[in-house]
């Protein structure tokens, strides 16, 4: 049922489509991951599940080169809505 939910939300939301499988790529493949949220008193409440890519799998130099991660430092943040609130901008929830 946990999977079912998480399956639709991705649907829902029109967060993946699928495509043709392409012949020269190596394919990350899935699992799912689950989890109970319990309350107080350690009975479950609802169960969670998450679909995860396996990259654990692929190995440098093969199947990727480098990695990189873009992380915005607090100051640029702060900056940035500084800026914003004396210029009257808006932000929007983009996700």
């Amino acid at each position: 049922m946990a999977m079912q939910e998480k399956l639709n939300q991705f649907e829902r939301n029109e967060v993946w489509d699928l495509v043709s499988l392409p012949i020269d790529y190596p394919i990350i493949g899935t699992k799912w991951v689950f989890r109970n949220n319990l309350d107080e008193s350690g009975i479950i409440i609802r169960n969670k599940a998450r679909l995860v890519a396996r990259g654990y799998i692929q190995e440098e130099g093969i199947d990727y080169d480098e990695t990189f991660s873009p992380i915005a430092r607090i100051e640029a943040i702060r900056l940035l809505l500084a800026y914003a609130s004396i210029m009257n901008f808006c932000f929007i929830k983009w996700m």
